[in-house]
């Protein structure tokens, strides 16, 4: 359990962080609040803000918070309350966090109602970690311990008891948008931005539009476990040599190679991707075997890799809806399109498309 457990859940949560009040935060955090700085404050699926806090009694708790708030625009408070992202990374943090061998940040409360939802985490900064701004990829040394750790994650909740005991709402029906809506989406952005699209691209998009019921199958096909299920270079960062895992709203029961595909595809480096691919699913797939009961042969593996690399096309091409285009994190899209798009030319994804669909 999180250090937030034995804080009481207050009424109300703050919609903003103006109402991240010392009153408000003494409750929560268990100690006396004087003074509440904000430091940063920005907008992208989520607000996100850091803060500064000076207690009654000096050192009775973090100098400073990394803060998660449902978004103020409408449009996205809609989205991402209809999916509920910030509800399940919540149950995450509340239920998982604590117990596992993945370098993610602390939580120091986390509560949701309706669709408002606080997180108050680590402030990563005050270690010098590193946040990816879409110019740079995990280089393949870090990638390989993140599959490692990625694969005893994977292992310890392959059994259903195992997933029931820590996180009994992973069988809550999945709330993200029906592929019919998505391939509406879709259709829209590859009508209105043709001539930014890379022919790869669009053969992709229009396949998912064409079949996009049969695209989900596919991503979901295999054995199951707990995903993080969004691991983009957006959310991972390094924490000296070791990559830490953040934004866990999107995760979910699906198959393990969902979350090593796009890592693999949409984290890592081009250059180390291309250069030490297959070693890298083979890591995985050794660690999975040693730690699990789960046996996944390479060539098996390597087919699913290409399939779920298709998936990165649905995962970027919402940076060209105009809600998304406005947000402060539009300046990682550049990055996570050429990652998509060296992918999907480098594992040839249009041809494993063709051979199933």
């Amino acid at each position: 359990m999180t250090d937030a457990t034995p804080a009481p859940t207050p009424t109300s949560l703050p919609a903003h962080p103006d109402a991240l009040t010392p009153a408000w935060l003494g409750e929560v955090l268990g100690a006396p609040v004087d003074a509440v700085t904000l430091l940063d404050h920005a907008f992208s699926t989520n607000q996100r803000a850091r803060i500064g806090l000076d207690y009654t009694e000096p050192g009775a708790g973090p100098a400073s918070l990394f803060v998660k708030l449902s978004p103020l625009d409408e449009g996205h408070r809609a989205m991402i309350g209809a999916i509920g992202m910030g509800e399940r990374e919540v149950q995450f943090f509340a239920d998982v966090s604590d117990g596992i061998d993945l370098r993610v940040p602390r939580c120091h409360f986390a509560a949701a109602a309706g669709d408002d939802f606080v997180l108050l985490l680590e402030d990563l900064t005050t270690r010098d970690c590193r946040f990816s701004d879409g110019t740079w990829g995990v280089g393949a040394d870090a990638a390989a311990v993140a599959l490692e750790e990625l694969a005893r994650f994977h292992a310890r909740f392959e059994a259903q008891s195992a997933r029931d005991a820590v996180a009994p709402w992973l069988r809550d029906p999945d709330r993200t948008p029906g592929s019919e809506a998505t391939a509406g989406l879709m259709r829209f952005v590859l009508d209105q931005n043709a001539d930014a699209l890379s022919e790869t691209y669009k053969a992709i998009g229009e396949r998912y539009v064409a079949h996009h019921a049969r695209f989900h199958e596919l991503w979901d096909e295999g054995p199951r476990t707990y995903v993080h299920g969004d691991l983009h270079l957006g959310n991972v960062f390094l924490d000296g040599p070791r990559v830490g895992f953040l934004d866990w709203g999107l995760s979910k029961t699906s198959t393990h190679l969902r979350d090593v595909s796009y890592f693999l595809t949409m984290s890592v480096d081009v250059a180390a991707r291309r250069t030490n691919e297959r070693a890298l699913l083979e890591t995985y797939l050794g660690a999975l075997a040693a730690a699990g009961d789960e046996k996944i042969a390479l060539d098996q593996a390597w087919r699913t890799h290409r399939l779920q690399a298709s998936y990165t096309v649905i995962a970027t091409f919402l940076a060209f809806m105009p809600s998304y285009a406005d947000s402060d994190g539009v300046a990682l899209s550049d990055g996570l399109l050429r990652q998509a798009n060296a992918a999907i030319e480098d594992l040839d994804v249009v041809g494993a498309l063709d051979e199933v669909l």
